[in-house]
């Protein structure tokens, strides 16, 4: 483990610079910058919906809700979907997306995030991998197929004093019933991942072409609540540089920066301009 201090952040840009590939990790804390919510704990959860003040995010972000409660359901993914919407990419993806670009065996995304931020920050989505689905799509409830289409046309309006959606709610288009989005939630047996599927193949053979090179990981608000991203991303490089205001620890001979997604892009890239 490195003490953050400027040489962290010098040895990090001197990783990258010197990486043949470089394997993106994300987790919700890579939107905090551009004023997404993270929901870390409960309390972070009620903050951003007071409302459901009592319930936990497992519990409303679940698909019991598109059975008992569409109104609901639809509120709250409606309500997300309309702020990943109208919410730019903070400056950090643009400078991380130079770098990534810059290396000779490119780069992989890995993000449990579903708010189709590294899409819309211009990263090419054949190098991107959503592990939870994406916001952007939609399924069918009943599953009368597999599905998934663009949420293009999907326009929710929603009640915040309740977090119900007031709007028509959205139809498959094969059966006419209800759909919802194409997001693994918890407890979520009636995800299609096939989209992710898709992904993950892409992902297997860049990882085959980059076997023998040397891929740098750099992670960014990786919790330990769900681990996914951050055990990818310590399992698939030979060195990690990772970035978390609050769980930054690394195994030895990584590179920790307790700090935000966007201060340590900044920083990092200071010194990428003088190698």
């Amino acid at each position: 483990m490195t003490e953050m201090n400027d040489n962290s952040f010098e040895h990090a840009a001197r990783a990258i610079a010197e990486a043949d590939a470089m394997l993106i990790g994300a987790g919700a804390g890579m939107g905090v910058d551009s004023g997404l919510p993270d929901f870390r704990g409960s309390e972070g959860f009620w903050k951003a919906y007071p409302p459901f003040q009592g319930r936990s995010f497992a519990s409303v972000s679940n698909p019991i809700w598109f059975r008992d409660d569409p109104a609901q359901a639809w509120g709250f993914f409606g309500h997300r979907l309309n702020l990943y919407r109208d919410t730019m990419p903070h400056a950090g993806f643009q400078i991380l997306r130079r770098w990534a670009e810059s290396r000779p065996d490119g780069y992989f995304v890995f993000t449990s995030n579903v708010d189709g931020h590294f899409t819309r920050a211009g990263f090419d989505a054949d190098f991107i991998l959503e592990c939870h689905g994406s916001i952007h799509f939609a399924q069918c409830v009943c599953g009368c197929s597999r599905d998934i289409w663009p949420a293009d046309d999907i326009r929710i309006e929603v009640d915040m004093a309740n977090v119900h959606a007031t709007s028509r709610l959205p139809t498959c288009p094969r059966c006419g019933g209800l759909a919802r989005p194409n997001v693994l939630m918890f407890g979520d047996g009636g995800w299609v991942p096939d989209r992710t599927a898709e992904q993950e193949a892409r992902y297997t053979r860049w990882l085959k072409t980059v076997a023998s090179k040397r891929v740098v990981a750099i992670e960014f608000g990786a919790g330990l609540a769900i681990p996914t991203v951050r055990y990818e991303c310590e399992g698939r490089a030979d060195l990690l540089v990772r970035i978390n205001p609050r769980e930054s620890e690394t195994s030895r001979g990584g590179i920790s920066l307790k700090c935000g997604a966007l201060e340590a892009i900044q920083r990092i890239d200071t010194f990428a301009e003088s190698l």
